[in-house]
């Protein structure tokens, strides 16, 4: 019987993904003043990042900017920056908050319990929301409604966060975007032969493990979470170098490995894992933009817009496999979109 994928409210957030994008980027160019201004003033002398979810790991290559332009910063969840870090939040530490809804539980406490003595430059996609409004300076992605798994608002996060990064380092924020724009329209232009070659490869995967290295742990976090969400099964994001920490022994047939190659630091390290995990007897696949195989063939971007063109053979492994099921990707049947209860 041949298995397809169910077009449900997911797929089409999916498939939005660059008309999103195009969004994002004409009100960044629009609207960043309140931000520039911000940052101009220099009122702080550290960085936090926090977020829940996929925004948190969003912030990864935003980490990776500031610490390589020696800028002090750390990568918090908003749940245990509340609980055991509050001392982070001086009056001289910026914090960009990140929440796609701009109603979590964990962000709303942060602005309305007065945790955050210093500037909070909030990042959502919801103009109007307590992130939104209450943050000292907002950044509007503008994607558009989503309907369960984030997708669409997700790579309009990474866009948006590429742009501030830009800002606080002092380098050119859209340098890229145009290009990593392209790449996904013309990935998901394909969508359904990625899909349908997905489906014929993952019949017999039990179990899936995304990894990857600096830039692309962004891709390894998000893509672990959005599966278990879409899919309903056991998966996990870690770096490549700790799947050899323990996860390695669980490689069999029914697992499959998804390798992000990542840029020139840690590509080699990658290709070994690639390699010894099918010596092994198990399943890999590797995101480069060299690959054979066009459904893991990523765009040519530069290396801190990987995460963007790496989470969509992510994303067409969720629709391959709630096809393999019978099942419709991204319906929820027990969580709701805005997470209200910390």
């Amino acid at each position: 019987m041949k298995r397809t994928v169910i077009e449900g409210a997911y797929w089409r957030d999916l498939l939005e993904q660059p008309a999103a994008m195009e969004r994002t980027a004409a009100l960044l160019r629009a609207s960043g003043d309140g931000v520039r201004g911000l940052v101009a003033a220099r009122a702080f002398d550290r960085v936090v990042l926090t977020g829940m979810g996929s925004s948190y790991h969003a912030l990864h290559p935003l980490q990776i900017r500031l610490s390589r332009a020696g800028m002090f910063s750390q990568m918090v969840e908003t749940s245990e920056l509340l609980s055991y870090y509050p001392a982070l939040l001086g009056e001289r530490t910026l914090t960009v908050a990140v929440s796609q809804s701009g109603e979590s539980a964990e962000v709303v406490r942060l602005l309305r319990d007065g945790k955050a003595a210093g500037p909070v430059i909030g990042v959502s996609n919801t103009a109007g929301s307590t992130l939104a409004v209450e943050s000292q300076a907002a950044i509007l992605t503008a994607a558009g409604p989503e309907a369960t798994v984030s997708c669409k608002t997700y790579v309009a996060t990474l866009q948006a966060l590429h742009w501030l990064g830009g800002v606080l380092v002092g380098e050119d924020g859209e340098a890229g975007m145009a290009g990593a724009q392209a790449g996904v329209a013309g990935y998901l232009a394909d969508w359904r032969g990625h899909a349908e070659w997905f489906i014929e490869e993952l019949g017999a995967v039990r179990q899936v493990f995304v990894t990857g290295r600096g830039w692309s742990m962004a891709t390894a976090g998000t893509g672990g979470l959005i599966l278990k969400e879409s899919v309903k099964m056991a998966a996990e994001g870690m770096s490549s170098a700790a799947f050899r920490h323990g996860p390695f022994e669980m490689t069999t047939g029914e697992v499959m490995t998804c390798i992000c190659l990542g840029d020139a630091r840690t590509a080699g390290l990658n290709r070994r894992l690639h390699s010894d995990v099918g010596g092994a007897g198990g399943r890999s696949f590797l995101l480069e933009t060299g690959a054979e195989v066009a459904a893991l063939r990523l765009a040519e971007v530069m290396p801190e817009l990987l995460p963007i063109v790496e989470i969509l053979p992510v994303q067409m492994i969720s629709l391959a496999l709630a096809a393999v099921r019978g099942a419709e990707a991204g319906r929820f049947a027990l969580a709701t979109k805005v997470t209200a209860v910390e």
